[in-house]
């Protein structure tokens, strides 16, 4: 047990859990990924009919009982699938430890929309009488929902709750999870992001409204990052978590290490329910390479944000121009060009794939890439094939979300 604060104790990754897509393990996403292959299909949504998501297709009896099905929700389904597989991956046994010192902090987009939209169709068959309406709606709905699932299904005692920031939720899941270690409060965090955001019809309905949602014949060429002809985002499910542990703790077990987080920040634009503010998304980047002791040239692999709207790649390619200008040894890519955006899940899922380049040098591409808008130009785009490069010692993610809501985070290579 480890109680003390250390507010610079060095915090390592080492287990990755995850379900996009396009792959549910890191191998398997990595290698579609890096083969240039979408998992973005066509998808049939009550009262719009047929639209185009991400859709996961993980095994959901891997670790949960029908009956456990039938009672939960389908976030916590996905929640638990990653958890499971992320402790799997650490090589720690779960019933070797004191489960009091795990933490379970997962980042969200948005929770019960799902089923409270079910609850009222079902009612509606019924002209709305309310006898119908389902006794398991209240733990359905609750906020912490997804990190509940999960330390009922591992019986994990610790602290659990979900953080709620918009799309920038998946990075600060990871950024909780490293604070709590840090105090001492847990000594194993699993951190990360989810969304079951595809099985609510409104978030497809309001960005039709917004004009924001991806249309295009083909599934697999409609989230266009950065492409003069994007028309919007593809909605997509997905999960990210990580287990995040204290450094020594790591090396006394042996454990394999996936990168150390070394920097991180988050602000607010304070400016617009949707528009992103540059300014402040430069700031929020310039801060974690503050804190990470890191110059902007020391960036190996960028993964930007870019959710494929106008305005809102415009204004984030002003952000990074701003920050790293023509950098040479810089290179941007973006993971919802295969994956469309996962929402809650975007930030760690989309790091996730790019933590291999720490091993195999490869930039992933960006997909779609056809016509470039010239606002949204950026030095060192990779697209078409993947990049190889001689070493990849840094990685930096950012998310960003409604409301303003920013996050950053920047991953190292794993040196003694």
């Amino acid at each position: 047990m480890n109680n003390q604060v250390h507010p610079e104790e060095r915090i390592v990754i080492t287990g990755i859990g995850l379900t996009a897509p396009n792959g549910n393990n890191l191998k398997e996403f990595r290698e579609n990924l890096l083969a240039g292959k979408s998992g973005v299909q066509k998808f049939e949504t009550r009262y719009l009919g047929e639209v185009l998501a991400g859709i996961c297709d993980f095994n959901v009896l891997k670790y949960q009982k029908k009956k456990e099905l039938r009672r939960g929700t389908r976030v916590g389904s996905v929640s638990i699938y990653c958890c499971r597989e992320a402790f799997n991956d650490s090589g720690i046994d779960l019933d070797s430890i004191d489960r009091s010192r795990v933490g379970v902090y997962l980042g969200v987009t948005e929770h019960g929309n799902v089923e409270t939209e079910n609850e009222i169709y079902n009612i509606s068959k019924y002209d709305y009488d309310t006898k119908y309406w389902s006794h398991h709606h209240n733990p359905r709905t609750v906020a912490n929902n997804p990190a509940g699932e999960v330390t009922l299904n591992m019986k994990i005692t610790g602290p659990h709750y979900t953080i709620g920031a918009a799309c920038a939720a998946g990075n600060m899941g990871v950024i909780q999870g490293l604070q709590m270690l840090r105090l001492g409060e847990v000594d194993f965090a699993l951190a990360g992001g989810v969304s079951e955001s595809i099985h609510t019809f409104g978030i497809f309905a309001s960005f039709k409204s917004e004009g924001a949602l991806a249309e295009h014949q083909d599934p697999a060429k409609a989230s266009r990052p950065f492409d003069k002809n994007r028309n919007g985002i593809v909605c997509s499910e997905g999960g990210g978590v990580y287990v995040l542990e204290r450094l020594s703790d790591a090396l006394k077990r042996e454990a394999k290490i996936y990168g150390e987080i070394v920097g991180y920040a988050t602000n607010s634009d304070a400016f617009d329910f949707i528009l992103p503010e540059p300014g402040r998304q430069a700031e929020c980047i310039r801060l974690a390479l503050k804190k990470a002791g890191l110059k902007p040239g020391d960036i190996n692999i960028l993964n930007a944000h870019a959710t494929a709207t106008q305005l809102g790649d415009i204004q984030e390619c002003k952000a990074i121009r701003d920050v790293f200008g023509e950098e040479e040894a810089v290179w941007i890519n973006n993971t919802k060009s295969f994956i469309g955006h996962t929402m809650g899940a975007a930030g760690t899922l989309e790091l996730s794939g790019n933590l291999p380049a720490f091993e195999d040098g490869l930039v992933h591409q960006t997909l779609n890439l056809d016509e470039l808008d010239p606002e949204c130009y950026l030095k060192n785009i990779v697209s078409g094939q993947p990049k190889q490069l001689d070493r990849v010692d840094y990685i930096m993610n950012n998310s960003f979300g409604m409301f303003g809501i920013n996050s950053v985070l920047i991953v190292k290579r794993y040196e003694n």
